[in-house]
C-alpha cells in the first residue's frame, strides 16, 4: 500500500503467517477456528429450521445474534478494560457452551420451536456482545506491535475459513443427522478455547494503577471510552465507513437462505455450499489482499470490496444460475474479508492499550448493530416487496458507501499508541487526593506573533489530545496586553483522572501533537494545577 492509506491500513513486512509462530496466539487462534466453524454449523441448522416460516422470520436470526450488542457491547468494553480479561473471556465461553447445549438438548427432544430458538439465539448472542470487546482487547498484547496488522489479517482468515468449513459441515450434518446435531457440536467447540484460557497466564501490569491513580469506575470508564472516541478523528472515521458497509453487506447473510430455497431450490447441503463459496473467497481474498493494498491503498481496496459486494448482491437477485451463484458468493467473500481486514486492521494500530477494549466496543457496536439492524431491515422488506427488490436496494446502499470515499475517506498518517512519559511530572507543594477535583490546568505560552498562526494550528490537535486523555473542558486564550502569551486551560474530574493522563493514557502520538506545538515557543511553558475548593 502506498501514501498515508499505506501507513493506515497496509502490512508491514515480514510473513503474514508469522503471528502464528507466537504461541499463545498460535493456540487461540486455533481455538477460536474450532469455535468458529461450531457457530457457523449452528447458524445453518438454525436458519434451515426456520426456512419454511419466510425470509422475515429466518431474517431474524441475525437479529436475535446481532441485537444484544447495542445493548451490552460498551459496558462490555468498560468491564473489559477493568477486570481480569482472561477471566471475563472464561465466565462468557463457558456461559454460551451451556446455551448451545439447551438448544441441542431442546432440538433433539423435540421442544425447539421457532420463538424458542430465537430467544436462545438472543442469550448466545448476549454472551458474544460481553465476550467481544475483550477478545479484541487481548489480540494486540498476545504479538509484537509490528505484527498487529498480520495478526489482524489472520483474525479475518479465521472466521472467513470457518465460514468455508462450517456452513458445508452443518448442511451435510443437517441432511444427515438433523438440525439437533448442529447445535450439540457448536456446544462442544467452545471447549477448545476454555481449555487455552485456563492455562494462559496473560499480563495484567498494563492495567494496574499508577502513584495517584484509583482503579476506574464503572460509570467514568464508560465517560472516558466515549470521550476518546469523540475526540479520536481517526476512530471516527473508522467507524463511519463501517457503518456505510456493514448493513448493506448483511442482506448477504439474511437472505442467502431464502435465495438458496426458493430461487435456486437447493436443500440445506446446498445452502452450505454456497456458504463455503464464500468463505472459499474470503481465504481468498486474504491471500492477495497484501498485493491489492499496496497497489490501491486502504480507500482503493474499501472502494473494491464495496463494488464487489454489490456486484455480487445484484448477480443473486438476477440471476437464477447455481454456477453464477457460487461464482457471485466467492467474490463477496474475498470483498468481505478485504473489507473486514482494512477496517479493523485500521483500528486495532491506532488504539492505546488503556482504552483498546471500549474503543473496540465502539466498533462492534456499529458492526454487528449494523449486521442486526440491516438484516432485519432486509428482511422486512424481502417479505413484503420480493426478493430481488431487497437484494437490488442493498446495492445500491452500498454502490451509495463507494461514491462517499471521496469526501470521506480512512485519515492517513501514522499514529503511535505506545504509552509515553514524556508529559513532565507536575510540582506541586501539597499533593491532592486521587478523589479531589475537578482539577484545571493552565499551562502559559511564549509565542512570537509571526509564529501564532502555526502556533493555533498546531494546538487544535493539542486540544483533541486533551479531550482524549481526560479533559472535560477545553480553551485557548491570547492575553490581550502581551499578544506574544498564549494560556491554555483544561480540567479534569479529579486528581487520579490528571495522573492517568500522565501515566497511562498519553501516547506517542500525543507528545508529537505537544512537541509540534512547542517547537514554536520562545521558551519554556509554565504550568499550574489548581484544584476546586470544598464548600463548607
Amino acid at each position: 500500500m502506498t501514501g498515508t492509506d499505506g501507513e493506515q491500513a497496509g502490512t508491514t513486512g515480514g510473513s503474514a503467517w508469522s503471528p502464528l509462530r507466537r504461541r499463545v496466539f498460535r493456540d487461540l487462534w486455533l481455538a477460536q477456528f474450532t469455535s468458529n466453524v461450531g457457530s457457523w454449523m449452528q447458524t445453518v441448522g438454525a436458519q434451515w429450521l426456520l426456512v419454511g416460516h419466510g425470509a422475515g422470520q429466518v431474517s431474524l436470526v441475525q437479529l436475535a445474534a446481532g441485537l444484544p450488542v447495542l445493548f451490552l457491547a460498551l459496558p462490555a468494553g468498560v468491564l473489559a478494560d477493568l477486570v481480569d480479561r482472561r477471566r471475563l473471556l472464561l465466565v462468557m465461553q463457558a456461559a454460551m457452551a451451556l446455551v448451545a447445549a439447551a438448544l441441542a438438548v431442546l432440538a433433539f427432544t423435540g421442544h425447539l420451536g421457532p420463538w424458542t430458538l430465537l430467544a436462545l439465539t438472543f442469550l448466545l448472542g448476549c454472551g458474544n456482545a460481553l465476550n467481544g470487546p475483550p477478545w479484541q482487547a487481548v489480540q494486540p498484547s498476545l504479538v509484537p506491535r509490528e505484527e498487529l496488522r498480520q495478526a489482524a489479517a489472520l483474525g479475518a482468515v479465521n472466521q472467513n475459513l470457518a465460514r468455508a468449513v462450517g456452513p458445508a459441515l452443518g448442511g451435510a450434518l443437517v441432511a444427515l443427522l438433523g438440525v439437533g446435531w448442529t447445535f450439540a457440536v457448536n456446544a462442544a467447540s467452545f471447549l477448545a478455547i476454555l481449555a487455552v484460557l485456563a492455562t494462559w497466564r496473560p499480563d495484567a501490569s498494563e492495567r494496574a494503577p499508577r502513584p495517584g491513580q484509583e482503579r476506574e469506575h464503572l460509570s467514568a470508564a464508560l465517560r472516558a471510552g466515549g470521550r476518546y472516541v469523540r475526540s479520536a478523528p481517526r476512530v471516527r472515521r473508522i467507524l463511519l465507513r463501517s457503518a456505510l458497509f456493514v448493513p448493506g453487506a448483511a442482506a448477504l447473510w439474511a437472505l442467502l437462505p431464502v435465495s438458496a430455497h426458493d430461487s435456486l431450490g437447493l436443500g440445506a447441503a446446498g445452502y452450505g455450499l454456497l456458504l463455503g463459496a464464500v468463505g472459499l473467497g474470503a481465504v481468498a481474498g486474504a491471500a492477495v489482499l497484501p498485493t491489492v493494498s499496496r497497489r490501491v491503498g486502504g480507500d482503493g481496496a474499501l472502494a473494491l470490496a464495496g463494488a464487489v459486494f454489490a456486484g455480487a448482491l445484484l448477480a443473486l437477485a438476477v440471476g437464477g444460475s447455481v454456477p453464477v451463484a457460487l461464482l457471485a458468493l466467492f467474490l463477496a467473500g474475498a470483498a468481505w474479508i478485504t473489507a473486514l481486514s482494512t477496517l479493523n486492521a485500521s483500528l486495532q494500530v491506532a488504539l492505546p492499550a488503556w482504552v483498546r477494549a471500549r474503543a473496540s466496543a465502539f466498533y462492534l457496536l456499529v458492526f454487528q448493530g449494523g449486521n442486526a439492524v440491516g438484516s432485519l431491515l432486509w428482511g422486512q422488506l424481502a417479505q413484503h416487496a420480493g426478493l430481488s427488490v431487497a437484494m437490488v436496494l442493498a446495492a445500491l446502499f452500498l454502490l451509495g458507501g463507494v461514491l462517499s470515499l471521496r469526501r470521506l475517506p480512512l485519515l492517513g498518517g501514522r499514529a503511535d499508541p505506545t504509552l509515553s512519559e514524556a508529559w513532565p511530572e507536575p510540582r506541586l507543594a501539597v499533593e491532592p487526593a486521587p478523589q479531589d477535583g475537578p482539577v484545571l490546568v493552565t499551562v502559559t505560552y511564549p509565542v512570537r506573533a509571526e509564529r501564532a498562526p502555526s502556533f493555533l494550528a498546531a494546538m487544535r490537535k493539542v486540544e483533541s489530545s486533551r479531550r482524549r486523555t481526560g479533559a472535560v473542558t477545553w480553551g485557548l486564550y491570547r492575553d490581550a496586553a502581551r499578544p506574544e502569551r498564549f494560556v491554555e486551560t483544561f480540567t479534569v474530574t479529579s486528581w487520579s483522572e490528571h495522573c492517568a493522563q500522565h501515566h497511562g493514557r498519553y501516547t506517542g502520538t500525543d507528545h508529537a501533537f505537544e512537541a509540534e506545538a512547542r517547537e514554536l515557543l520562545t521558551g519554556e511553558p509554565t504550568v499550574t494545577h489548581a484544584v476546586t475548593v470544598p464548600r463548607d
